[in-house]
């Protein structure tokens, strides 16, 4: 096993659940550094995904405090592990994400890495065909957003998007 592999000791994982406190953590994973300042979003964001979702002719999204549990989870894991990815080293999809956290029926994930407010993030994401699809998908009604900054100290954010139906 190289150096940067191993698994976690239960002193390694309580110092690591103690940082991230809401991460479910799982056997063994890539040592990682502890992420920096992570957060919730959702409620600072509800009106540009409000204005997204009206100027296609869309009904608005709630904010939803579960979905934000879930994006915060994603969002910790890429910045502690420094990449963007869907699927953590601890095996977790996000399908295996959205039901861990019971959410029920549809439900997708906008993922970004970069130092960005939100008016930038959700441009981004409306620039990119897949993401936008998945902000204007109407089987929607339900939005998590969080973020959280790298582990190096530096401005770059790791951003998770979890709608549902």
């Amino acid at each position: 096993m190289s150096e940067t592999k191993s698994c976690l000791s239960r002193r390694n994982f309580l110092e690591f659940a103690a940082v991230t406190v809401i991460l479910p953590l799982a056997a063994c994973q890539t040592v990682m550094r502890s992420p920096g300042k992570s957060a919730g979003a959702s409620a600072s964001a509800t009106s540009d995904v409000q204005a997204i979702r009206s100027a296609s002719g869309l009904g608005g999204l709630s904010a939803d405090p579960i979905l934000e549990r879930a994006a915060l989870q994603q969002a910790v894991y890429m910045a502690s592990a420094g990449r963007m990815s869907h699927t953590t080293s601890w095996g977790h999809s996000f399908s295996s994400r959205v039901r861990d956290n019971e959410i029920r029926g549809l439900a997708a994930e906008n993922i970004a890495m970069g130092r960005m407010d939100l008016d930038e993030l959700f441009a981004r994401w409306m620039a990119s065909p897949p993401h936008r699809r998945n902000m204007l998908d109407p089987k929607f009604t339900r939005f998590g957003l969080a973020y959280a900054e790298a582990a190096n100290g530096s401005a770059e954010r790791y951003w998770a998007l979890v709608l549902a139906s």
